[in-house]
């Protein structure tokens, strides 16, 4: 059915306990975030209102709320590449290094350790999130892929089965990008935009184990997330509530935020550490096939830059 193994993936989690935790912080904290500033923005919006009958009220208590909401998501989004680098890199290199075997220290020592890790293989933020970003293109044009084999094959309901595939692939996407940003790790690269590449070219001839290993997990983390968001529904209309001028979208609002901080900070890491036991046992012993890389080449423009960049990484430098 699937090839990870679930209890060598809660037992790892369990051995980066100090990143799982900061996780929990990190997104738990962006969730009381977007609470307390829409809060405040609806409190605003609530005095402004004053000046007013309760109907501007209740408008301006709604607006002065989607101002807060979105003013924090405006914050996030600068805010992104950051936590991909001092968070989500950050974990990466402690799994792959426990995965490989390698002792780690434990509490605090453990993210100073792998913060060296990671500086070391991608100096500066911007350059993981950029290779981060070429590297979700890639992986979008194999799934295209995939989805267009199945369009033509003489199978009734293909296409439509194709479109259900490829709706399920988009969201495992995010299982699989790192486990790309692994692999610079795993061989201890000194051009990251190389290691990124060889990763693509390892992950393409393996496509059809990898993309059947990232189905089943996006089933099971959305599936949970899913469950999270029944169960919050409840305390975020609360949450609502105690608002002024209660925001009647908030409590769906707040209880995605937080189902998704509970996906990010315990689910994503946990599917991230089953598809890094599938790649790294599937690519065991392989080459990146060159067939391979000339048809990446073709199919995706992300590809050709990125090959660009690591070809251009690898030129030495000339004195000024």
């Amino acid at each position: 059915m699937w090839d990870f193994n679930i209890a060598g993936a809660f037992r790892l989690m369990v051995r980066s306990l100090p990143f799982i935790l900061l996780r929990m912080a990190v997104y738990f904290g962006i969730t009381l975030g977007y609470i307390l500033v829409t809060g405040v923005g609806a409190g605003v919006g609530y005095g402004v209102g004053g000046f007013g009958d309760e109907g501007f009220r209740a408008n301006t208590t709604m607006w002065g709320g989607f101002a807060g909401f979105g003013i924090f998501g405006a914050i996030m989004y600068w805010a992104r590449e950051y936590i991909l680098y001092i968070v989500k890199a950050g974990h990466i290199a402690v799994l792959v290094e426990l995965i490989n075997g390698q002792p780690l220290p434990e509490g605090r020592g453990q993210i100073e350790h792998a913060s060296t890790v990671v500086k070391e293989r991608f100096p500066q933020a911007s350059v993981l999130f950029a290779i981060d970003q070429l590297i979700k293109g890639v992986i979008r044009a194999i799934t295209g892929l995939v989805r267009g084999i199945l369009t033509f094959l003489p199978i009734p309901g293909a296409q439509q089965l194709g479109g259900i595939l490829s709706a399920l692939l988009r969201v495992a996407v995010g299982f699989i990008d790192e486990v790309i940003l692994a692999y610079a790790i795993h061989t201890k690269s000194d051009n990251a935009w190389m290691s990124a590449k060889e990763a693509l070219v390892l992950y393409g001839q393996n496509y059809k184990v990898m993309l059947k290993n990232a189905a089943w997990l996006a089933i099971i983390v959305y599936g949970l997330s899913f469950l999270v968001f029944i169960l919050m529904l409840a305390p975020a209309a609360l949450v609502v509530y105690l608002m002024p001028g209660a925001w009647s979208a908030g409590g769906v609002v707040f209880a995605v935020l937080f189902a998704w901080s509970f996906k990010a900070a315990l689910l994503e890491p946990f599917a991230i550490t089953c598809m890094m036991q599938v790649y790294f046992r599937t690519i065991k012993d392989q080459k990146p096939n060159p067939e391979w890389e000339a048809k990446l080449e073709q199919m995706s423009g992300k590809f050709r830059k990125l090959k660009e960049r690591a070809l251009g990484a690898d030129q030495p430098k000339t004195a000024e």
